[in-house]
């Protein structure tokens, strides 16, 4: 589908070049098809360098001459890039925005264009291992078969007809590995607090996570059981689970998740 798609970066930090080598190392795309832009010449020269044959430039308009256009910007800078960019972009690029919070309304609005994605990847994308979700206005079928595919650069994609489910996935999976990381910094800092080396408390954590996740997939049985499945009568687990409950260690990740939710939300407004 993106065989002779011409792709465009505007902005090009981890998520960006997370994109390109997933566009690359799949093949999905040439080098010659991809143009990246920022700020930075010496990030530029390091792109170059790292992914030979792609083009770069400080120029937002170079990339913007562009099939499929990806704006890689925080919320708080990309209005003003829109407002540059008005009326320099072709009316059959497909736009992408992956801000928080920055509504499709607003991407059509700001650069007078009407085929437009909003989208929520994450960061174990820059591995191939992350999901993003998204949602568009505007597209065809076909379009958005190109879109899906793109996506599945950086690993799983996930479709959503509503818009409103986007400041949603910002705050669950977007902002996700955060949580994932929190949890995993205390519980090997926990062991370290019981006795193990530090480097003993990491590499259990971390085969426990990846080992966990990947057994949840694969039996597919309900989140609940599988903790059930852990826990024996007045064993380890469940001197452990009475200790997390009374902390209110779910209620504390309800509030996290909440307000991750109203900040996405206010960022889109502001």
């Amino acid at each position: 589908m993106l065989k002779n798609a011409r792709v465009g970066f505007v902005g090009w930090g981890k998520m960006a070049e997370a994109m390109i080598a997933g566009l690359l190392r799949l093949r999905l795309v040439s080098a010659a098809q991809i143009v990246a832009s920022g700020l930075r010449t010496e990030r530029g020269a390091e792109l170059s360098e790292r992914y030979s044959g792609i083009g770069t430039s400080v120029n937002n308009e170079e990339a913007a001459r562009a099939d499929i256009l990806v704006f890689c910007l925080k919320p708080q800078t990309i209005r003003e890039v829109f407002a540059q960019l008005n009326g320099r972009i072709d009316k059959k690029t497909i736009v992408i925005s992956i801000a928080a919070g920055v509504t499709m309304k607003d991407v059509s609005e700001k650069l007078n264009c009407a085929r437009v994605v909003r989208a929520m990847p994450n960061t174990p994308g820059r591995i191939g291992k992350g999901i993003t979700v998204w949602t568009c206005s505007g597209l065809g079928a076909e379009d958005k078969a190109c879109v899906a595919e793109l996506f599945r650069a950086l690993g799983e994609e996930l479709f959503c007809e509503e818009e409103k489910y986007l400041d949603m996935a910002t705050a669950l999976s977007g902002t996700g590995p955060a949580y994932v990381y929190l949890f995993m910094e205390s519980l090997v800092n926990a062991g370290v607090g019981i006795g193990l080396p530090r480097h003993l408390a990491e590499r259990m954590v971390l085969q426990t996570v990846v080992g966990s996740a990947a057994y949840a997939r694969e039996s597919k049985a309900h989140l609940a059981q599988l903790r059930d499945d852990v826990s024996s009568p007045a064993g380890t687990t469940c001197a452990a689970m009475y200790v997390l409950e009374t902390a209110r260690v779910r209620a504390a990740f309800l509030k996290a998740v909440r307000a991750a939710h109203h900040r996405s939300i206010e960022l889109g407004k502001s």
